[in-house]
């Protein structure tokens, strides 16, 4: 097999079909250079690894100074990366713009997991940026990771992330569970966006009447594609147990007076200064988890 030339033919093909057929030229693209990837590599184990430079060389004078050295070795990296049985499904579902991304991620379960985030959620460069640099995925549970790995469908506890990142865009120095609310609410898409998908916005300070005093639940969500109601209680101290038995009592208030039949029991989360895990790992209640928080 002549590698140059069948590398050279499938890069002009790919520059017709692009200027053809522009509604589907990103998934081509990846294709081509995925088979491109394949080829170099081939011909390296063949012929050596210098072979990059000398086909870089020859396609920059009569291709296009785009595919360069460096071009070239991303192509054989992305094969080297996507070949792996757990990431080759989202080569055809991906532009070639992320995939240039999540090929520096080397794991490829973090791959796996932005990959998909970028197809469920159509992401932009800006987005997967900011998931990749936040460390979305390195925040997730063990279990979610087990459960995303194995594809099983993790619950919402799993999902939650840990530590929460809270944006502080005033730049509040001393922070009091009010103020802590306040910064919440100053950027509430974010943090709901932060605690995973499907949370919208019920109210703050959500008052309950247990016998005759009122109590106020911080902040009440629901969530739609987990069908249930989700407490969030504020702390900025250390995680105690009577936290756990104030949130506790807050759910199963939500659970006898607002859950219907068809939707699912209250989870609660507590967001708390610093965790304390010895208290949670004796939390008989499961639907209880606890997240430090981060400004950011």
């Amino acid at each position: 097999m002549n590698y140059y030339e069948e590398i050279k033919n499938k890069i002009i093909n790919n520059e017709i079909y692009c200027k053809v057929k522009d509604y589907s030229k990103e998934r081509n693209t990846v294709n081509t250079y995925f088979e491109i990837g394949r080829l170099l590599t081939e011909a390296g184990g063949k012929y050596g690894d210098n072979i990059i430079d000398e086909y870089s060389k020859r396609l920059v004078e009569e291709v296009g100074k785009k595919y360069n050295r460096r071009t070239l070795f991303r192509m054989k990296q992305f094969y080297k990366v996507f070949s792996d049985e757990k990431v080759s499904p989202l080569v055809t579902q991906l532009n070639w713009t992320q995939c240039l991304m999540l090929i520096s991620l080397r794991s490829c379960e973090k791959i796996y997991y932005y990959g998909n985030e970028c197809i469920i959620k159509n992401l932009s460069k800006r987005q997967l940026e900011e998931k990749i640099k936040s460390k979305e995925y390195e925040r997730l549970s063990e279990s979610a990771k087990t459960k995303l790995i194995a594809n099983e469908e993790p619950l919402l506890p799993d999902l939650v992330k840990n530590p929460i990142l809270i944006k502080n865009t005033n730049k509040y120095a001393e922070i009091s569970e009010k103020i802590l609310q306040q910064i919440i609410l100053e950027n509430i898409e974010s943090f709901m966006k932060e605690l995973g998908i499907g949370f919208s916005y019920i109210g703050k300070e959500y008052p309950i009447k247990i016998g005759n005093n009122y109590n106020y639940i911080d902040l009440l969500l629901y969530n739609v594609e987990f069908n249930c109601y989700v407490v969030v209680e504020l702390k900025v101290t250390r995680l105690k147990k009577e936290h756990i038995g104030q949130i506790e009592v807050y759910m199963n208030y939500i659970d006898k007076n607002l859950k219907r039949e068809n939707q699912d029991k209250t989870i609660g989360i507590i967001i708390c200064k610093e965790n304390n895990e010895y208290i949670i790992e004796y939390c008989s209640d499961k639907r209880i988890i606890a997240r430090k928080y981060e400004l950011v």
